[in-house]
């Protein structure tokens, strides 16, 4: 009898999970039957993907093997997003070999009509090397427009690495055990009359045509920003803007085009005052710009302040705010990837995009050299008049240029410049000093000997053209908050041709001007890094007995308390951020250099309600942690240290002895907000504004140091860290 019952209940517990089958193939169990893909899983890029029998647990693992004539691997699972809630986790472990020049990670990306409205792929932090199953986790904020959730594993460089069980979370429920949901469409997202491009031509524009398409930039995006039916998702904006270009570029009169533009705002839908708008605030830093409107004739300027004074309050469909940190949300934004060369219409739309996100959402409008008014006129005959899809690129990334923010750039989407600029690359490390090119580094010892070149030979000419023609040339298409940053960005671009070689001018410390040859390499047979080396050592030492050395670069949160334990006898502490700190150490590091609670930062922020304003948050300060350090505490900064390294450099500072020394940095802080372009370009802004408590600006500027060192080419080519000799000098000094 009790045998009889133990097989019965084993009979009802095999039947019972035979029936509980999961909808996504997370766990990588089920295998295709036609091919070498764990169900449900497809290839992006082109690296070899395979389900290997190393799992973690079951049976099967995903797994990525790196090819020497691919870029990069990603094994990807869809999920349609028919579900509600805040936030968004994806949990997955990852087993890596001999992954090196690149990363490994998990990845997690949210599309939704038409643009990504979240991504992470974990390149920041630097997975390389080898190690065993691993626990990683993303986490974003659920975007209400969310339709598709992709999941996946992605490798970049060299090595093998392993995935198994991923698990998807929404607001900590499984999506594995969630119920689906059917999102209704908006009017917006149903309307597809111009999903093939808008069909209108407008070449030749004349002055007046100008005047006119400048006019309708600005109330197409008022429009956008404050008519509450626009807000409701009622209006594909875009599409809207196509129907009424053709008769309104028609208008022979003012009358008549203000004629236009009134039945235009009417035909929206019936206004009614708004009674809960919130008002300007007094001390707002920035305030709404309405003095175009009010230079208007009276009964267009009428219409408009009609919008103004019934205007939309809260979340919008093409615009929000972040939850807690304030940078704002473009959404439900086409990027048009299919038209990489877009018509005239939709080429126009790009230069309005953009331009209305800057006037009403950028933070640092009033820092820029350039007039952002007098932008749109500027652009309009440039945009429309470029010819091909290089042009159009290289007018985009000047019109993103002149908002003078390094984070703003083409990062996705520019393959024809990038293509101009050269597919064969250097295979050394260049970077202006002293106003020179300067090389600093090989990046594969095996080439070191065939260049004929050394560490600190200064680069004077690229084919016969002086290096300071070619950067004056250039400069516009290398968007930087200050000149130090685009000089950073622009160094190694300067060598890569589509030609096998280039022909260089050279001095050393012993020629004065040195002609030679030097090969270049296609990108994937180099180990190339950017700006910031790669680096795996330990994230801290002890220079001697008494000073001890720190590098954001490469720190783990688990290194802090060694770090405070080992450094806290010392006479000081070394903090180098000439790189980007692996992990978030503000408050966890920064409390160990305070002695009492200090503010250290306040940041401005915009408003959907006010499109336009922005205001000061209160002060962020950095806690003591009542284990206060006692030594003198150096921080390295240079054009390298930007965005979330400068902030942190910020929480340095309001240490109670904090020397920073070296250089101007990038100038460019704030939480970053992503802006899509037609053509399926993607670029950035600096979202929020970053101060000091005082008010003192920090955009563009960067973090000021308290003693300016810069590195020589006489200390480069004797292999000299400057900056660190400096500091140590610093420390030992009584």
């Amino acid at each position: 009898m009790k045998l009889f019952f133990t097989v019965w209940i084993l009979m009802i517990t095999v039947s019972c999970c035979g029936q509980m089958k999961e909808k996504f193939n997370l766990g990588f169990e089920t295998q295709n039957a036609d091919d070498n893909l764990p169900k449900g899983w497809f290839q992006w890029g082109d690296y070899m993907l395979s389900v290997d029998s190393l799992a973690r647990t079951g049976t099967k693992a995903g797994k990525i093997t790196s090819d020497e004539n691919g870029n990069f691997g990603s094994i990807a699972y869809k999920i349609p997003a028919k579900y509600e809630g805040k936030s968004i986790t994806l949990e997955g472990y990852m087993k890596i070999k001999e992954v090196q020049n690149g990363f490994a990670g998990l990845l997690m990306r949210i599309d939704g009509n038409g643009s990504t409205l979240a991504f992470d792929n974990m390149q920041s932090q630097n997975i390389t090397g080898t190690h065993d199953w691993k626990k990683y986790t993303i986490t974003f904020n659920y975007p209400d427009e969310a339709q598709y959730i992709y999941v996946a594993g992605i490798l970049v460089g060299k090595g093998e690495v392993w995935f198994d069980d991923f698990t998807l979370t929404i607001d900590g429920e499984n999506v594995q055990n969630l119920k689906e949901i059917e999102k209704q469409p908006t009017k917006a997202e149903l309307d597809k009359e111009f999903d093939s491009g808008s069909m209108i031509e407008l070449s030749n524009v004349t002055y007046r045509d100008i005047e006119n398409l400048e006019l309708l930039g600005r109330i197409w995006g008022f429009l956008k920003y404050h008519h509450p039916e626009i807000a409701k998702g009622n209006y594909n904006w875009d599409y809207e803007l196509f129907r009424f270009l053709p008769k309104f570029i028609k208008s022979k009169t003012n009358g008549e085009r203000d004629e236009h533009l009134i039945n235009w705002v009417s035909s929206l839908g019936t206004l009614e005052e708004c009674s809960d708008c919130k008002s300007i605030s007094e001390s707002a830093v920035i305030k709404p710009d309405l003095e175009w409107i009010k230079g208007l004739d009276d009964p267009l300027k009428n219409k408009l302040l009609e919008v103004y004074n019934s205007r939309s309050q809260g979340s919008q469909y093409y615009i929000d705010m972040a939850p807690s940190v304030g940078n704002p949300v473009f959404k439900n934004e086409d990027a048009y990837y299919l038209m990489p060369f877009p018509d005239d219409g939709v080429r126009l739309l790009a230069l309005y995009r953009y331009w209305n996100m800057i006037h009403y959402f950028f933070p640092y409008k009033h820092l820029m050299d350039k007039d952002w008014n007098t932008i749109l006129a500027e652009y309009i005959p440039l945009f429309l008049n470029a010819k091909d899809e290089l042009e159009y690129e290289l007018t985009s990334i000047k019109l993103i240029g002149d908002i003078q923010d390094t984070h703003a750039n083409i990062w996705v989407g520019a393959a024809k410049v990038d293509k101009r600029r050269g597919v064969n690359y250097p295979p050394v490390h260049v970077r202006f000093v002293e106003g020179q090119l300067v090389v600093t580094d090989f990046y594969n010892e095996e080439y070191r000997e065939s260049t004929g070149l050394q560490i600190g030979d200064v680069i004077s000419k690229i084919n016969e053209v002086p290096v300071s023609t070619l950067v004056k040339e250039r400069a516009k298409y290398y968007p930087a908050s200050n000149h130090p940053t685009m000089l950073r960005n622009i160094g190694t671009d300067l060598l890569r041709s589509n030609d096998d070689e280039i022909e260089i001018n050279i001095e050393s410390d012993n020629t004065s001007d040195k002609l030679q040859k030097l090969k270049l390499y296609p990108k994937d047979s180099l180990d190339l890094y950017l700006w910031h080396k790669r680096d795996d050592r330990e994230s801290y030492k002890m220079i001697d007995s008494n000073i001890g050395y720190v590098t954001l670069q490469t720190i783990k949160e688990e290194d802090i308390p060694k770090i405070k334990e080992q450094f806290k006898n010392t006479k000081g502490i070394i903090i180098d951020i000439r790189n980007y700190p692996s992990t978030f150490v503000p408050f966890s590091l920064g409390s160990y250099f305070v002695s009492n609670t200090t503010p250290f930062v306040k940041f401005t922020v915009g408003s959907v309600d006010n499109p336009g304003e922005f205001v000061f948050t209160e002060n962020l300060e950095i806690p003591s942690s009542g284990d206060v350090y006692k030594g003198k505490l150096v921080v390295l900064v240079n054009e390298l240290t930007q965005s979330m390294a400068e902030y942190t450099s910020m929480a340095f500072r309001a240490g109670d002895n904090t020397t920073i020394i070296g250089s101007t940095t990038a100038g460019a802080d704030g939480n970053v907000s992503t802006i899509y372009l037609p053509g399926g370009m993607r670029t950035n802004i600096s979202g929020i504004g970053v101060y000091y408590p005082d008010g003192e600006e920090t955009q563009r500027i960067g973090i000021v140091p308290d003693i300016e060192v810069h590195p020589t080419v006489e200390g480069i080519r004797e292999g000299k860290d400057e900056l660190l000799e400096k500091a140590i000098e610093i420390i030992t000094k009584d």
